[in-house]
């Protein structure tokens, strides 16, 4: 039996990531959106592995802190809009991820890593013309708090939350 793959999302501060739910509610077709907004940094991890995964996460954020990614523009998807990301500090996590994962991960994640955070996809170009639009006409950069990590088994369309990792300093105010 295979088991399904693992995804690794960075999790954002929740009131940060809420407008970002709310737009993808509103504009995600409802019969595809089985998730929140997120941020995924792995999308295929082997699932027979997700143990080895969650330890060596764990272990890169072991000592860092919470940061911040600065939400920096508006991408036009082809079928959908999303918004773009800035972060020296999750650009070196992921690359530090990568490295301490070694072969596991899957040739889409050995692609350049370019963060952003889809609020519509899977529908006409008409639409995904309209929103885009309407969100870069009134778009201001604006910062948004990391804070660790969710793992993530795939499930052929829903996700199952395997657990939440978090950043060291957010694990002192627990």
């Amino acid at each position: 039996m295979t088991l399904p793959p693992v995804i690794i999302t960075a999790h954002v501060e929740p009131e940060d990531i809420q407008p970002f739910n709310h737009l993808r509610q509103e504009h995600f077709p409802a019969a595809r959106n089985f998730l929140n907004a997120h941020i995924t940094i792995f999308h295929h991890l082997p699932g027979a592995r997700l143990a080895a995964v969650r330890d060596k996460a764990a272990d890169t954020l072991a000592t860092r802190r919470s940061f911040l990614a600065t939400v920096s523009g508006i991408q036009h998807l082809g079928a959908g809009v999303a918004f773009k990301l800035e972060s020296p500090e999750l650009q070196d996590l992921r690359a530090d991820l990568v490295r301490r994962f070694g072969s596991w991960p899957g040739p889409q994640d050995l692609q350049k890593f370019r963060p952003h955070i889809t609020v519509q996809n899977k529908v006409s170009r008409e639409k995904a013309d309209r929103l885009f639009s309407q969100l870069r006409s009134g778009f201001e950069p604006k910062s948004i708090r990391i804070i660790g990590l969710d793992l993530w088994s795939y499930l052929g369309g829903p996700w199952r939350r395997e657990g939440l990792l978090k950043l060291a300093d957010e694990r002192d105010l627990e």
